[in-house]
């Protein structure tokens, strides 16, 4: 990509959609941005006007709909049908008008419940997938599925990436539906805020996750976007193509809490609701074939949580301003 390429970022006003305009803006004149107003995804009538009209020549699709546990497993539904008509009609409009490459973000939740550990690209569909999600990790696999199909009946240049859990600006602080870290941010302030003498976590405590903040997504992704050929055609030549994209380190949802706990300021107690599901009880990806390309992640886990605390804060002042 150059300074004139013209750049699509599908999904620019989420979580790692927005680091991207933030990465890429500075060097970068042509992106292409579209609002959910502007341009539904699942719309293909639309998305096909767009493609011919703007021509992309990359595209970042990271588009999605996203949740937690309570929000996969309640509206399974939503989940599969959103997911695969914004990623079927993105890059059938990108084969369509000859984009030169897509990057296709995933997630880890695509990989079998009892999956060995870490977890490698090679494993995909080698056993059951996690009942809470499963909807939304098919949706996703269909995905890897429809980039390798068109890499090779129609050679095309269609990459997946399958980051950890994400988490970072501009993240969904929704107590029912958000992710686990966000969650856990919101909870402990406002019990700060109110005094409360303890909070409620989900489950046990004992799963163990992964997490990398939205900034080292997005470096990784443009990192993957700009490969040398050679490099790039390597990892279309697999079975699938994909990589995975994360720390390489994992802690317990215990220690997450404590960490946020910590973090937020709040002194109260943590009280675990057991009667909650736990989801997958490990979810490490192997990340060395990103870190043989020369990609590791930069920001720590306690210097992210602070970050996106901050965030969250000043989301919290942006309302009260409102």
């Amino acid at each position: 990509m150059d300074r004139l390429s013209r750049i699509f970022v599908a999904g620019h006003r989420g979580l790692v959609g927005s680091a991207l305009v933030r990465r890429l803006k500075d060097s970068h004149d042509k992106l292409l941005l579209r609002s959910h107003a502007e341009l539904d995804l699942t719309e293909q009538a639309a998305v096909v006007r767009f493609f011919e009209q703007e021509q992309p020549e990359y595209v970042f699709l990271a588009a999605a709909k996203v949740g937690g546990i309570h929000a996969n497993n309640t509206y399974p539904g939503d989940f599969i049908y959103s997911n695969i008509c914004i990623q079927t009609n993105v890059i059938e409009a990108a084969r369509r008008n000859g984009v030169k490459r897509l990057l296709f973000l995933g997630s880890s939740c695509i990989y079998p419940r009892d999956c060995p550990q870490p977890m490698r690209e090679e494993y995909l569909l080698s056993g059951a997938l996690e009942v809470t999600n499963r909807a939304y990790a098919v949706a996703k696999i269909s995905g890897i599925e429809m980039c390798g199909s068109y890499n090779r009946q129609f050679g095309t240049r269609f990459l997946a990436a399958m980051p950890t859990n994400s988490y970072g600006p501009n993240d969904n602080y929704d107590l029912q539906n958000s992710h686990v870290l966000p969650a856990l941010i919101r909870k402990f302030h406002e019990a700060k805020v109110r005094g409360d003498a303890s909070v409620t976590a989900w489950g046990t405590g004992s799963p163990k996750r992964e997490f990398v903040y939205s900034d080292d997504v997005a470096d990784a992704c443009i990192f993957l976007m700009n490969l040398p050929e050679a490099e790039f055609n390597r990892l279309l030549a697999q079975d699938q193509p994909m990589i995975n994209l994360g720390t390489g380190v994992e802690l317990t949802i215990r220690e997450l809490t404590e960490t946020v706990k910590e973090v937020v300021g709040f002194q109260g107690s943590v009280v675990w609701d057991a009667s909650k599901p736990d989801g997958t009880l490990r979810k490490l990806l192997d990340v060395s074939r990103l870190a043989e390309l020369g990609w590791r992640a930069k920001i720590g886990l306690r210097e992210g949580i602070a970050l996106a605390y901050q965030d969250f804060l000043n989301h919290q002042t942006d309302k009260t301003k409102a």
